[in-house]
């Protein structure tokens, strides 16, 4: 497709929700406000990319992150409202790949 017909919003929405981990993120924060540890656990990426994920997801206004002036610091990352209107898309995505991507047999 010749790249004056795409869509710049198009093509940045689907930049950022196909950026490497986004996605899995933002589906992982679908179920609530989570800390570092607990994302990180649920996913296999180390904590630097995982950092940088955030702050990306942070920047475009989808992450939202709290600091609460505890002992020790306690910081959690959810979604903002433009996060949370990506759930039906997401979802959709879950729902299309059960019905269409076969599962992966681990050796």
């Amino acid at each position: 497709m010749d790249q004056s017909n795409l869509c710049p919003r198009f093509q940045k929405g689907m930049d950022i929700i196909s950026r490497r981990w986004n996605g899995l993120i933002i589906f992982q924060l679908l179920s609530g406000p989570q800390r570092f540890c607990a994302v990180q656990s649920a996913l296999p990426i180390s904590g630097r990319l995982l950092s940088e994920r955030f702050k990306d997801l942070e920047n475009e206004g989808i992450v939202d992150r709290q600091v609460y002036p505890e002992i020790p610091v306690r910081i959690e990352y959810s979604l903002t409202e433009k996060g949370r209107a990506l759930e039906p898309i997401i979802r959709e995505i879950q729902i299309w790949s059960q019905d269409w991507i076969e599962p992966v047999v681990k050796a």
